[in-house]
């Protein structure tokens, strides 16, 4: 009778333990961390050739900057404070994969309006301080 029981309740448990195998689900993929570095277009190094459109693009960017770091999206963003050619700007990400980090990238107002050109990088935050 003893042999009945185990042979009755070890496949129960077998089949109890696959089934709540199956529900487990499968941890989300970590977000992997892209860099966009950003140029202004040439004819926009000198100050007095911004038009209007333009400064309204540049808006849109940093709007959409600013709801990117609400959303936790957007890790930093910034820019050099020299003239002309030699300024640039940076901003790193999280994205699904490559194909996600084009996309938001793409979508930067200020590379939709032709205001400003991107290169797109995979990139690794090694050290990162904590905010006060």
């Amino acid at each position: 009778m003893k042999n009945f029981y185990l042979r009755l309740i070890i496949p129960l448990v077998c089949i109890f333990v696959r089934s709540l195998a199956a529900q487990t689900p499968e941890p989300a993929a970590k977000p992997k961390h892209f860099i966009y570095v950003l140029h202004l277009v040439p004819r926009l190094h000198d100050d007095k050739a911004w038009t209007v459109e333009d400064k309204a693009a540049v808006d849109r960017h940093l709007a959409n900057f600013k709801a990117a770091v609400q959303s936790g999206q957007l890790i930093l963003a910034g820019r050099t404070r020299e003239s002309g050619d030699k300024t640039f700007g940076i901003a790193i990400f999280e994205a699904a994969d490559e194909a996600a980090a084009q996309k938001f990238m793409e979508a930067d107002p200020a590379i939709a309006a032709g205001v400003m050109i991107a290169e797109l990088h995979p990139f690794s935050v090694v050290l990162q301080r904590k905010n006060p």
